[in-house]
């Protein structure tokens, strides 16, 4: 079975998730699971951008847990910050054109830019960039893409995901089984922004029961 991840590109417990998610699919030895992204736009549902200061204070939580990916803070200019994730979103679905494995392979290039290069992925230059890393075919893309044959899919999304589809970035899906966040709890400590998040446990077991379970 393929394992449905419903999140954000800037949501960084989700990126996490999906970091461990290649990271351990590669280290069992099941790379017939396939991982089909969902969007979980959280720009929409809070009808503006996240606010960078709560990403920065998620980042700083989860440092140790991801420093094999070499994920940081922004520390690119203030200017250089995206202030959107939709067009990344719509490009992770657009490349669905040329199959999952080129969806997922792009999904963790963006996120890849954005968490550990600082690259503004809201631009379609730095998208296609990440395309081409992933080896995906650029040219089909930016046709897709021009094309918005995608765009319609992520609102399409974020809709189901409004009427229980999903219940946050990041929501999982194993056949009909759903998790929230899996293998990871934390609890957010003051205001939002100005508190910070603590990570209250952290179970890499149930990222291998994920991909196992798909693997049947």
């Amino acid at each position: 079975m393929d394992i449905t991840i419903w999140s954000d590109v800037g949501c960084p417990w989700a990126s996490l998730l999906v970091w461990r998610l290649h990271a351990r699919r590669a280290a069992l030895g099941i790379e017939d699971v396939r991982l089909d992204h969902r969007c979980f736009p959280l720009e929409l549902f809070n009808d503006r951008p996240t606010p960078r200061a709560i990403v920065d204070a998620e980042v700083e939580a989860l440092a140790p847990l991801i420093e094999a990916a070499g994920w940081r803070p922004w520390w690119r200019d203030a200017s250089e910050y995206p202030v959107t994730t939709l067009p990344a979103l719509e490009a992770v679905q657009a490349a669905k054109e040329q199959g999952l494995a080129a969806s997922e392979r792009l999904d963790l290039a963006l996120r890849q830019a954005f968490w550990r290069d600082a690259r503004c992925i809201s631009l379609r230059s730095e998208i296609l960039d990440a395309a081409e890393q992933a080896e995906v075919d650029t040219k089909a893309l930016a046709d897709a893409l021009d094309h918005g044959r995608a765009r319609a899919t992520v609102i399409a999304d974020w809709q189901a995901a409004k009427d229980g589809a999903a219940e946050g970035s990041p929501h999982v899906y194993v056949g009909d089984k759903g998790m929230l966040n899996p293998g990871v709890e934390f609890h957010w400590e003051g205001p939002k922004p100005g508190g910070k998040p603590v990570v209250d446990s952290d179970d890499m077991a149930a990222i291998d029961a994920l991909l196992r379970t798909a693997a049947g």
